[in-house]
């Protein structure tokens, strides 16, 4: 079935909330009401929430977007009910007591939920749709993730994604209620796959913002975006992911997106690693996540458990985690035994 079959005749959720007020999930809001749905935006800022409310714009993390009239920002989770469908964009490594909040304001409401966030929880190394299988398995989850930065998205700028749902009716609704002139999801049925592109890109594009922030040239950058696109397959492959969503939006065009521009908060937290700051002196001047420093050592730990080798990731998870010297890790990647491609 084409997407084009999945919208005909699929009924649009007329009340979509959105958990998490930052860049991205104040992006999605924007991009829900200009659909014209009634949209709410939960934000556990109450300054973000009544900046939103009476300016129109995010001041902390998306300055500068107009956002519109028909938007509300709220900061209790109860406001959400109501709603028939949620985006849940709050950060990968909260998402586990924010969804047990979510599930027990909401009464666990069998209610579709998409989850934005990118990541593998530390400890559980739980993908965020295992996560909230175990807090809320009343939702019907899902999952939205792709080459996307916030602003683009805000701006109404071409953007294409992944939706993966392995609920038809669902695919369809959130296909229509999603899509506009300027945003373009596609449907899949692959969760695990969509999942770990957007956990592991993460992790590459720190290592790929190292590498030009200490000059190494665009030679080298090539090729451990290529090599670490080989380290994602491996992993997804062991974990069941259709190739077609490895080489897809949500795995290799997020990846190239992510690991290209400085834009993106894990790149720049490298690219700073790889002019000589540490991981935690960039992390604590932020007021924004960079769920690649968060998850490296999680996507690690999960490699282990699959028996796949990820030397790019573990020397991202080397330094961001133990101080490793990026020096010390790019002469032991490039001293490795030689094999076949």
């Amino acid at each position: 079935m084409s997407d084009k079959d999945l919208v005909q005749g699929a009924k649009p959720f007329a009340k979509i909330g959105v958990i998490g007020a930052g860049s991205w999930g104040t992006a999605l809001a924007s991009l829900c009401a200009q659909n014209g749905h009634e949209t709410l935006l939960w934000s556990r800022n109450i300054q973000v929430a009544d900046a939103v409310n009476e300016t129109r714009e995010n001041m902390v993390y998306l300055p500068g977007v107009s956002l519109p009239a028909s938007l509300k920002a709220v900061t209790d989770l109860a406001g959400m009910a109501g709603c028939e469908a949620l985006l849940f964009v709050a950060p990968a490594q909260s998402a586990r007591s924010i969804l047990t909040l979510l599930a027990d304001a909401l009464n666990h409401a069998a209610i579709p939920v998409a989850l934005c966030c990118k990541g593998v929880e530390r400890g559980t190394l739980k993908l965020m749709n295992e996560v909230l299988e175990e807090v809320w398995p009343e939702a019907l989850g899902a999952v939205l993730s792709g080459p996307s930065f916030a602003r683009d998205v805000a701006k109404g700028l071409p953007t294409a994604v992944t939706l993966a749902c392995p609920h038809r009716e669902l695919q369809g609704r959130w296909l229509a209620s999603l899509q506009s002139a300027s945003f373009r999801p596609y449907a899949s049925s692959d969760i695990i796959g969509a999942e770990l592109g957007g956990a592991v890109k993460n992790v590459l594009a720190i290592a790929c913002g190292i590498v030009e922030g200490r000059g190494l040239g665009e030679s080298a950058k090539a090729a451990l975006m290529a090599r670490g696109f080989v380290e994602f397959q491996r992993l997804g492959l062991a974990m069941g992911a259709s190739p077609g969503t490895l080489a897809g939006l949500s795995g290799l065009g997020d990846l190239i997106l992510t690991c290209s521009s400085r834009q993106s908060r894990n790149m720049s937290l490298g690219f700073e690693i790889g002019q000589g700051k540490t991981a935690q002196e960039i992390l604590n001047q932020r007021n924004s996540v960079s769920e690649g420093a968060a998850s490296a050592v999680a996507v690690i730990e999960l490699a282990a458990r699959q028996g796949v080798e990820m030397p790019i990731c573990q020397g991202v998870a080397d330094i961001v985690e133990k101080g490793a010297g990026v020096d010390v890790i790019i002469n032991a990647l490039m001293q490795r035994p030689l094999r076949s491609e």
